[in-house]
């Protein structure tokens, strides 16, 4: 028989902690791109993988967080944990590649289509490895046009992304652009989870032993949690990630330009000498 799905069981608890998740790793991972753009003497491949490694977990929290909310009345709802952590490797390598390709070779046309797909493809899987670490007494079936839907969004989603991560310089701009990335991220999972369906099996048994969600999926997730605040802390002791773009040399600030004296004998000196008088 078909199970009945709930994806908020605690109603706008998950949903909500899920996208401050997506958005708080989005708009690190971007301050530390950005981080690595603006000084060239930086250890540009540290900062990118900072950025890639707290976009992907911001990603993967975001999931799980999710996941905490689903339910399917007819039977219980485990995780087997081997996969689950599989999932969150796969998240932050796959965006690792979409964002070295952007940092190291620019957000040309043909550059960011390649890695957005990537990339994108890349979330897709994580999201729907996640979804086969559940384990339960039925079948999953996904409807096909949900699951295109779900992953063109994610691939429309890491190119965005990843062409903010290089283009988007100054920090409210960046918050801004994680606001937008957290609502993409969360859409691409809502649309898949609304493709979900299950069919329970009749009888009880079958191989469905794993983890309960909050004895597996809350542990799980203080790792990625702690590691995206301690990227925190990094991003707000470091001036140049938190004020954004240096001025150019080719053009000084104004406080520069005032600070040199002008040329004995010009007009703006002879002005000063009759203000004396």
């Amino acid at each position: 028989m078909d199970g009945t799905v709930e994806g908020f069981r605690y109603g706008a608890v998950t949903p909500v902690a899920a996208y401050v998740m997506a958005c708080l790793g989005g708009a690190l991972g971007l301050r530390c791109i950005v981080r690595s753009l603006l000084n060239a003497r930086s250890w540009k491949p540290g900062w990118l993988a900072l950025g890639a490694a707290s976009i992907g977990c911001g990603i993967w929290t975001m999931h799980f967080i999710a996941m905490i909310g689903f339910h399917v009345e007819e039977t219980r709802v485990r995780y087997d944990a081997a996969t689950t952590v599989l999932s969150l490797v796969v998240a932050v390598v796959v965006v690792g590649v979409g964002v070295f390709i952007v940092g190291y070779r620019g957000t040309g046309g043909a550059t960011l289509a390649v890695a957005g797909v990537v990339t994108g493809l890349g979330v897709a899987v994580m999201h729907y490895l996640g979804m086969a670490a559940m384990r339960l007494n039925g079948d999953i079936g996904y409807d096909p046009l949900g699951v295109t839907l779900s992953v063109l969004i994610a691939i429309a989603a890491a190119t965005a992304a990843l062409w903010a991560a290089v283009t988007v310089r100054g920090l409210w701009t960046s918050l801004g652009a994680s606001l937008v990335m957290g609502v993409a991220v969360s859409g691409m999972h809502y649309t898949g989870m609304a493709a979900v369906s299950v069919h329970v099996h009749d009888a009880p048994g079958g191989t469905w032993a794993g983890e309960s969600p909050l004895s597996l999926l809350l542990p799980m997730l203080l790792g990625p949690v702690v590691f995206l605040l301690l990227a925190g802390v990094v991003v707000m002791f470091d001036p140049l990630l938190v004020l954004g773009e240096r001025p150019s040399p080719s053009h000084p600030t104004a406080t520069a330009a005032n600070s040199v004296p002008a040329p004995r004998g010009s007009g703006h000196d002879t002005v000063s000498r009759a203000r004396r008088r």
